[in-house]
């Protein structure tokens, strides 16, 4: 039967699908089957490739052939859900959970980091208060203007220290230590990602990286797709640098690499999955969303379905 994804609307139908077959099992319609035809041995090795895959017939089963059963599903993530879901799988990542017992954790401020750091210690956080920077539409007033904000969030073998002071933090930096720090540019085919710096001493990024680098941390990057930008980030970073008059505010950019998490990554780690994603935006809440499609076998794309309708539930952020 399919499954309704809840996602879009206009007659496209979208649901889990059995080795690529739309799982009609519950239909008594289109009872005739489709046999592979064997290929010729001059066939290049794409179509040798296309052969090995299974056939579906018309009741919705698949000729095996050489690959085990598998099905996919389909799901989307406004932005807000995305950082919930990324939050969830960086609390989750082995170098964390290691940090956690025996070094530091450190969570600077941000967004996305604002659902990590809820993550961690288990509560939520005003919104607007674990924020710094930020990016607003250009007419409208900032909602979070006077709002008082808290310090970062510090775990030093895995208990918060509310005293510790992010400078004081990264002076006790040490080897496998993770500093956890969100970005405004992801350039994912590179696995780079960049932040906008208007601080002359480069704000909260000029203050960690020389640690990070020199004392060997882990710098652990949680960016939604939302951030993808259409160039190489290197070369956008350049054109940043370059010294030109300015009509208004330009920010700078600064290069971050290091262990990023996106909605793909924190599928996989979270549900076993191999995702890829497909379009992005939408209306009615789901502008910057992203539409993914998630493959494996039946039992981790159910659990990836789990786990997104209990993602669904994530409100906007400024509505929390």
């Amino acid at each position: 039967m399919l499954r309704k994804t809840g996602l879009l609307t206009g007659g496209a139908a979208s649901g889990i699908l059995l080795n690529g077959c739309k799982d009609n099992s519950d239909s008594p319609e289109h009872p005739v089957k489709t046999q592979a035809t064997p290929l010729a041995e001059e066939t290049d090795s794409a179509d040798r490739s296309l052969a090995e895959h299974p056939v579906c017939s018309g009741d919705g089963s698949a000729q095996k052939g050489h690959l085990d059963s598998s099905a996919q599903a389909g799901m989307v993530f406004t932005v807000a859900q995305s950082k919930r879901l990324i939050a969830k799988a960086v609390v989750e990542m082995p170098i964390v959970k290691e940090a956690l017992e025996n070094g530091q954790v450190i969570v600077t401020r941000g967004t996305t980091n604002t659902y990590v750091a809820e993550e961690l210690i288990g509560k939520s956080i005003e919104p607007g208060v674990f924020v710094t920077g930020r990016i607003i539409p250009a007419k409208e007033d900032d909602p979070f203007a006077g709002v008082d904000r808290m310090r970062e969030v510090v775990f030093v073998k895995g208990k918060q220290d509310p005293e510790m002071t992010l400078n004081k933090a990264m002076q006790q930096l040490a080897p496998g230590d993770v500093v956890i720090k969100g970005a405004n540019a992801l350039d994912y085919q590179n696995k780079t990602a960049a932040v906008m710096i208007g601080a002359p001493d480069g704000g909260t990024t000029g203050r960690i990286m020389p640690y990070v680098v020199a004392r060997k941390a882990h710098l652990v990057i949680p960016v939604g797709l939302e951030k993808q930008i259409s160039a190489d980030v290197m070369q956008m970073h350049l054109k940043m640098r370059e010294p030109m008059e300015s009509l208004n505010s330009i920010p700078s950019m600064f290069l971050l690499t290091g262990h990023i998490v996106t909605e793909l990554e924190a599928l996989k780690m979270l549900a076993d999955v191999e995702p890829f994603q497909v379009a992005g935006g939408g209306i009615g809440g789901a502008e910057g969303g992203v539409w993914l499609i998630v493959r494996g076998s039946r039992e981790a794309v159910e659990k990836a379905l789990k786990l997104a309708d209990r993602i669904h539930s994530e409100p906007a952020f400024c509505r929390r």
